[in-house]
């Protein structure tokens, strides 16, 4: 039932939803960024070692997301897109001409810093491989990026692999989403607490047709004390579970945000749509400190047709006017706030390297604030 993919994640873990957390719109039938059509998710998660840090051995605390912009076969046809840096402390490969043409093509990968360049070149290889004739003649510039995770992973080990991508990308799918410590998020942290992938959707009627627009988030950034749910700040009733730093916990936080939709808008307006991601980030209690690399995607699966732009055609593309892109606007920071609290309810307390620890948000917390005042 929708509900419970609404409150529970595919792996049974809680969703915000599930401690009665109420936010505003109407999600779509998984709230996930998989309820846009032709829209999926792949992960893989690498999880292993304890104790000392060994550069290249562990302990391994990191993975790879895949999201693919259209069903497998159809990945070579590009998508309208925009892209917005809040603060550019980070990466997101492909930006460049994203930022020239207005599009892209081929699988998004999202994983830690120092892996990046091994997930843009891996799609690469999957791409030439299910698809060779998009890349014969041509060439590729697909969008990968990074967030830290060197607090809790070996990211100096460079643990990340093709293999690991190619399985991220062939398991891509579109259903319920896995969130937390999954994939490209399993060694983030967000305001002192355990983080890492979340997601969610919304439906938006406009003139008498309904869309769905969803986000996806790698969420690692945050001061405790400016946490905050749903406009009330709680990070100072929370000085407790604390992290434990066996090495010192140096402040490079940062999120990536990717913003899907089957509305049909131009490259200008989804530029538009990927600037509202930070209000979201504001909402949680994100301020775009220093180190924080905040950077935002949105793409459109209309206009396939006019995004493939062949030679010698007079091309239409359709859209919504400006005028009435309010509408998406809300859904967009609603969607980037709900995923954000995703991805750190759906989690678990977390031992990495060298012993540090970071304690998932406390769910008896949790209960008590949000489940007492839903009873009342």
């Amino acid at each position: 039932m929708a509900d419970d993919f609404h409150r529970m994640t595919p792996g049974g873990k809680p969703r915000a939803r599930a401690f009665g957390i109420a936010f505003d719109g109407e999600p779509g039938h998984f709230n996930a960024i998989t309820d846009v059509p032709g829209v999926a998710v792949g992960y893989a998660t690498l999880i292993s070692g304890e104790g000392a840090l060994a550069v290249g051995k562990g302990p391994v605390r990191t993975g790879v997301t895949a999201i693919l912009p259209r069903p497998r076969a159809d990945l070579a046809v590009p998508v309208f897109a925009g892209v917005f840096s809040q603060n550019g402390n980070g990466e997101l490969t492909g930006s460049h001409i994203i930022e020239e043409t207005g599009a892209f093509d081929f699988p998004v990968t999202i994983t830690n810093t120092h892996s990046c360049g091994v997930t843009r070149d891996a799609t690469l290889s999957w791409m030439h491989r299910i698809a060779p004739a998009a890349l014969d003649g041509a060439w590729g510039l697909p969008v990968a990026a990074e967030t830290y995770d060197g607090f809790l992973n070996d990211i100096n080990g460079h643990h990340v692999g093709a293999g690991d991508v190619f399985a991220a990308l062939d398991t891509a799918a579109g259903r319920p989403v896995e969130e937390g410590s999954v994939g490209g998020g399993t060694g983030m942290i967000a305001f002192g607490f355990k983080a890492g992938s979340g997601t969610a959707s919304r439906v938006v009627e406009w003139s008498g047709r309904r869309y769905t627009l969803g986000t996806f988030v790698q969420a690692n950034f945050g001061k405790r004390h400016n946490f905050a749910i749903r406009g009330e700040r709680v990070g100072e009733d929370l000085a407790e579970p604390a992290m434990r730093e066996g090495t010192a916990f140096v402040e490079k936080g940062s999120i990536i945000g990717i913003v899907a939709t089957d509305a049909p808008f131009l490259p200008h307006q989804l530029k538009r749509l990927a600037r509202r991601m930070p209000l979201g980030v504001a909402a949680t209690g994100g301020f775009g400190y220093h180190s924080s690399g905040d950077i935002f995607l949105a793409f459109s699966t209309a206009n396939a047709e006019a995004a493939r732009g062949e030679r010698g055609r007079l091309l239409e593309a359709a859209f919504i006017p400006d005028v009435d892109i309010d509408p998406f606007f809300d859904a967009v920071v609603r969607t980037t706030e709900e995923a954000i609290l995703n991805a750190m309810i759906a989690n678990e307390d977390m031992t990495g390297r060298d012993g540090n620890f970071v304690p998932a948000l406390p769910k008896a917390w949790l209960e008590q604030k949000f489940g007492r005042r839903n009873a009342g």
